[in-house]
C-alpha cells in the first residue's frame, strides 16, 4: 500500500457550545467548564470499544479542523511553511511544525480533555462527556485515546514561546445576562471570554464583538485588561 491510498475515517464527531471558530479557547483546558459530547458513529456504537475507559480521569482526541480540511480540498487554502501564532500578536512568524496553528499540511488537532462520565445510551450506544473542548461543535473525531499521567506529563519540559499560559482578561457578566445561557452553560462563559477570543491585532476598546455560544450571541467589549459583557441575544 503506497502512501497516497491510505486514508482515515471519523471514529466520532463532538458536540460542543461553539458554532463558530471565533471564541474556541485555543488550547484545551484553557476552558476547564467548556462542556462536550463525544457520539460514536454508528459503525463504532459498541460499548465493548470503550470498556475501561472509565477508569482514566482525562482523554487525548485526535480530531481534524474540518473547516481548514475543506478550503484544503478547495485548493483554497495551499501548504505555508511558516504561520502567524497568535500568541506572538499575529505579526511574527514561525515553522508551522513549530506551532499549533490549524493551517497543516493534515488539519489535525490534538486535545486533551476531562473526561466526566461515559453514559451507554440506547440510541447513540455509549457517549463520552468530557469537559475542556477546544473544539467546533460537530467536529470529526479520528481516534481517542487515554491520557497517561506517567508518561504523557514530562516535568521540566520546555515550551518555546509558549512556555506561559496566556495572560486572562477579567471577565464582568451581569448576573440576569448570564441567566439567559443555558444552566449547564454558565460556568464556561466566562472562562472562554478570560482567554480572550479577540484576534491578535484587534484592540480597539470601542468596538462590541459578537461571539456564538450555547445557542445564543455574546455581546462583549474589551477595554485594557477588563472584558465586559453587554448583551446577551437568545432565539426566542
Amino acid at each position: 500500500m503506497n502512501d497516497e491510498s491510505w486514508r482515515i475515517v471519523p471514529v466520532a464527531h463532538i458536540e460542543t457550545d461553539f458554532a463558530e471558530k471565533f471564541g474556541i479557547p485555543r488550547q484545551s483546558g484553557l476552558a476547564a467548564a467548556a462542556r462536550g459530547r463525544v457520539v460514536f458513529c454508528p459503525p463504532y456504537r459498541d460499548p465493548n470499544a470503550v470498556r475501561g475507559l472509565e477508569g482514566y480521569s482525562h482523554i487525548w482526541l485526535v480530531w481534524q479542523f474540518s473547516e481548514v480540511a475543506k478550503k484544503q480540498a478547495a485548493g483554497a487554502a495551499p501548504f505555508s511553511p511558516t504561520v502567524r501564532p497568535p500568541r506572538l500578536g499575529g505579526n511574527a512568524r514561525v515553522g508551522v511544525f513549530a506551532s499549533r496553528s490549524p493551517n497543516r499540511p493534515n488539519a489535525l488537532g490534538l486535545s486533551c480533555v476531562a473526561l466526566e462520565r461515559v453514559e451507554l445510551t440506547a440510541r447513540e450506544g455509549p457517549v463520552l462527556w468530557v469537559r475542556g473542548a477546544d473544539l467546533l461543535n460537530g467536529t470529526p473525531v479520528y481516534d481517542i485515546k487515554p491520557y497517561l499521567p506517567y508518561a504523557d506529563s514530562v516535568p521540566g519540559a520546555r515550551g518555546g514561546f509558549a512556555a506561559a499560559p496566556p495572560q486572562r482578561l477579567t471577565v464582568v457578566c451581569p448576573p440576569a445576562l448570564l441567566d439567559r445561557l443555558p444552566a449547564d452553560a454558565r460556568a464556561a462563559l466566562p472562562e472562554v471570554l478570560a482567554c480572550d477570543p479577540r484576534p491578535a491585532y484587534q484592540a480597539d476598546p470601542a468596538r462590541i464583538y459578537r461571539m456564538a455560544f450555547a445557542g445564543a450571541t455574546v455581546c462583549f467589549t474589551v477595554q485594557g485588561d477588563t472584558l465586559t459583557v453587554c448583551d446577551i441575544l437568545t432565539v426566542k
